[in-house]
């Protein structure tokens, strides 16, 4: 997927979006750290952009909800920041890849210490399979089967220099 592909599904994946919420006055998106919390922000631009308003967008550091932190050593601690209060909007979870659920559970356990939403949604840029837990997101940017042997690998302007999502293939140790 090129940088160009990746506005183009983000445009989309806005607008599916809109046509859920029929418009975006009571949603917040909020960016799990670190790549889902830049695509947050761009679909918040997007859809701030077709609706002609400021959509609230926050981030998300699920680092303390995590069911392996014990097997992932140091975990750099990040800001959760989330503009307004939660309680009673639509919040929308974004994430870069969508791979065995366990980041998006420590993403509800984290939203549920900070307020209680209406409805909570998630949106990725790459669903991969691979599923451990029973969830789903409820947009996709796009499809990519891949065995576990293979990494996606997503980036982004803000983070990494250049746009794209690549799929490589783990090195045998």
């Amino acid at each position: 997927m090129t940088g160009d592909d990746m506005i183009r599904v983000l445009r989309r994946i806005s607008h599916e979006i809109l046509e859920t919420h029929r418009g975006a006055d009571e949603l917040v998106l909020v960016g799990i750290h670190t790549r889902g919390a830049v695509l947050a922000k761009l679909l918040g631009e997007t859809i701030g952009e077709f609706e002609n308003i400021a959509v609230p967008v926050g981030s998300i550091d699920i680092g303390l909800y995590r069911d392996d932190r014990d097997l992932r050593g140091d975990i750099e601690p990040r800001e959760t920041h989330i503009p307004i209060d939660i309680t009673g909007r639509h919040v929308l979870i974004v994430d870069d890849v969508l791979y065995t659920g366990r980041t998006v559970r420590a993403s509800l356990d984290a939203l549920t210490d900070i307020g209680r939403a209406v409805t909570t949604e998630l949106a990725v840029l790459v669903d991969r399979g691979h599923r451990e837990l029973p969830i789903r997101a409820d947009y996709v940017g796009k499809n990519i089967p891949t065995s576990r042997e293979e990494t996606v690998r997503v980036r982004l302007m803000d983070t990494d220099g250049d746009m794209g999502v690549f799929i490589e293939r783990v090195k045998a140790a």
